[in-house]
């Protein structure tokens, strides 16, 4: 039988970073270390437990999110059973492209753990992953890692975690030498040297701290102390008169301000060494918060709209948050969950309040990566899986039939490049509909469509790896081999001013005829604001059965554009005024008035086309900065900054995605292949006239 774990002994936490910070290479030590794993995996040797997928491992990057848990009792606690403590943990993606996985993990854990490399320190994806977890408000911690390298620098990383991210950043260890003279740490709560021996680091050893580096210990001591005592106008006091904390009171402490977001501890190691790991596991199950810790979750009635608060209680209702569905090629849809309240048995039915439909759940797994244990039950705060669920997809809400409420969703960005897809024969037809439809089930950031005029299949993505991954995924592991056409950016068009604009449909063919008639007024939106429709109708001038259909074909006027057939969008449509006739209004008459006063008024309201600026940190020797600038700048590129890192000059750029395709190439030409990038989505921008002209030219020829 499972061990029931007290709901303050678990511990919900991701691992979140830069691309090749070492997340993976950490998370495979705490499992070695919990005892999960009894040999530890390597990126380089192709055999980790998180990075299962075969394209995970012939890149040697996380493409999907992996969860695992296991189970740790603080080194200090010596190995006291009250002490112990289950984990959860999502090893997440650091590649940008599959910046979705990263979203929907930070959805539902309680803690975060910001793993840095030790040379680079924050680098850019280090910012747009601490931002998200800003947005949830996440309580997190820092692990530099990587100090064995050559040029690592704890002291240098930290300054940029200061500058960049946070100026609560508080050591609570500190490194005993660096790059090849690394050799454990500082604990500077219990004032000892720390070192990891015995082949795999297993050993840990304690050791007064050596007089050359005590006088330093002592200066991140005091700041340590000084910000533990801040937090509490008592021990304040206390210390001003001479008295420092207890070890006990600085933990106690410490936790408190970590779950609060007023300090961020930070730490240090090298994982790939067996350095330092099982220092964090401790501080991650000694400061960051249990689901209990954290503000109870809020959901509505899915009837009523009435607020429901969802506690941590495995007496109340249960109520759980589907962030993840994944195609498994031995048991089928996998739907991952996070419970936040109640306790559910397999073989019950359950209630997906988001779809309003009822499924039976005969399995429920705890995962291990892509190796699955059976489970009998589920309590809150645990992080689970169950397969078969037919109408279920990210973001849904699975609760008591008895108690219905959906939590809140979570929102993806929208795709920025598309590729046209076409099966090679035309058996794989409808092969390639139903493996395309179970993809898009997966990842919310891959959209599918068809084009009307040209029946062509169109994919769309985050980027240029996202979909080369999705593509090579079709073809292991569903067998459907497609050819591909060249990558197109994702444009969009928008309007600049506000237009008042007429459609009217009046169609008499004999016997019943049809009549729609309205009049909207169009309005440019903030960047990145969608559509919004307002329905300000007063005195039934228009019927409310026929607003819906006015929506409608607005909404399809919004998808074929007016200057090049590009998606509209940031415009509010408000549908004003408009007039019926008894006999011959109907839906359809009223969605082709819509359309034809949305498309007049577009025309009208000074259209414009937008392109996704991209946010781009290229790394290069300072021997060829010149050259990459130069053609940073000629991509029609804005350079913001420019600085150093080690011995490397750093370049930060907004450039339009337009420009990007093939830069990996140039790149490594133009560097002798020493040059490496990293680029994001930042915002849609306008399109420079000249441009403009160019894209619709290539539009009306094609």
């Amino acid at each position: 039988m499972t061990k029931i774990y007290p709901i303050d002994k678990i511990r919900d936490i991701g691992f979140i970073a830069h691309i090749d910070a070492g997340k993976t290479t950490t998370t495979e030590r705490v499992l070695f270390y919990t005892g999960i794993s009894h040999k530890i995996g390597n990126i380089d040797d192709g055999d980790t437990v998180m990075d299962w997928m075969d394209q995970e491992r012939e890149r040697g990057i996380t493409i999907t999110s992996a969860a695992t848990t296991c189970f740790w009792i603080p080194s200090y606690r010596n190995q006291d059973s009250n002490y112990e403590y289950r984990i959860n943990i999502i090893d997440t993606p650091g590649h940008i492209d599959f910046t979705a996985e990263v979203q929907r993990s930070l959805r539902v854990l309680d803690g975060a753990v910001v793993i840095f490399d030790g040379v680079a320190g924050v680098e850019s994806q280090s910012e747009t992953v601490w931002h998200q977890a800003d947005k949830y408000n996440i309580p997190r911690m820092c692990f530099i890692n990587k100090m064995d390298r050559i040029g690592a620098d704890f002291y240098k990383g930290l300054r940029s975690i200061y500058e960049r991210l946070t100026p609560n950043a508080q050591p609570i260890n500190i490194p005993i030498g660096a790059e090849d003279k690394f050799e454990g740490v500082v604990d500077l709560i219990t004032m000892k040297a720390v070192y990891f021996e015995g082949e795999r680091g297993e050993k840990i050893v304690t050791k007064e701290i050596s007089s050359d580096l005590l006088d330093k210990a002592k200066e991140y001591r005091k700041l340590l102390i000084e910000k533990i005592v801040e937090q509490d106008e008592k021990l304040l006091n206390e210390y001003l008169e001479g008295k420092e904390p207890t070890e006990e009171k600085i933990r106690e402490i410490l936790r408190n301000a970590t779950i609060k977001g007023d300090i961020v501890p930070v730490l240090c190691g090298a994982s790939f060494k067996n350095k330092g790991v099982q220092l964090l596991i401790d501080a991650i199950v000694e400061y960051l918060p249990s689901p209990k810790d954290v503000p109870d979750i809020e959901g509505i009635h899915p009837k009523t709209g009435e607020k429901i608060i969802c506690p941590p209680d495995d007496k109340k209702p249960f109520a759980a948050l589907v962030f993840k569905v994944a195609n498994d090629p031995y048991v089928g849809t996998l739907s991952f969950f996070r419970v936040y309240s109640g306790v559910f048995k397999k073989g019950n039915y359950i209630l997906n309040a988001t779809k309003s439909s009822q499924e039976r759940i005969g399995r429920l797994l705890q995962m291990h990566s892509n190796r699955r244990e059976e489970l009998d039950e589920i309590r809150a705060g645990d992080i689970a899986a169950t397969v078969g669920l037919k109408n279920t997809g990210t973001g849904d809400t699975l609760c008591d039939i008895n108690s219905p409420v959906i939590l809140e969703k979570i929102f993806f960005p929208e795709p920025v490049i598309s590729i046209k897809v076409e099966p090679q024969t035309k058996s794989d037809q409808e092969k390639m509909s139903l493996v395309l439809k179970k993809l898009a089930e997966e990842d919310p950031t891959f959209q599918v469509k068809t084009d009307e005029e040209t029946s062509e299949t169109i994919i769309s993505g985050m980027g240029e790896l996202h979909l080369e991954i999705l593509v090579d995924r079709m073809k292991r592991e569903f067998n459907l081999k497609v050819d591909t056409g060249k990558p197109q950016v994702a444009y969009r068009e928008t309007i600049r001013k506000i237009v008042e604009s007429e459609g009217k449909y009046i169609r008499q063919s004999g016997g019943r005829g049809q009549y729609g008639h309205v009049l909207l007024r169009l309005e440019p939106l903030e960047r990145g604001k969608g559509f919004e429709f307002v329905d300000s109708i007063k005195g039934g001038d228009i019927p409310k059965e026929f607003i819906p259909a006015v929506r409608k074909g607005i909404e399809e006027a919004l998808e074929k554009g007016i200057l090049a057939g590009y998606p509209i969008s940031d415009v509010r449509a408000t549908l004003y005024d408009g007039s019926f006739h008894d006999v011959d209004s109907s839906d359809f008459a009223f969605k082709i008035a819509g359309s034809m006063a949305f498309q007049d008024g577009a025309k009208r309201a000074n259209p414009v086309l937008l392109e996704p600026i991209m946010k781009l940190e290229v790394v290069v020797p300072e021997k060829f900065l010149g050259d990459v600038v130069g053609d940073l700048s000629s991509k029609r590129g804005l350079i913001e900054s420019m600085h150093d890192r080690g011995s490397m000059k750093v370049i930060d750029a907004k450039v339009p995605l337009a420009e990007m395709f093939g830069f990996a190439t140039t790149l490594r030409s133009m560097t002798e292949g020493r040059g490496t990038f990293t680029m994001e989505f930042f915002c849609y921008k306008e399109v420079p006239s000249n441009i403009t002209e160019e894209i619709m030219g290539k539009q009306s020829v094609a």
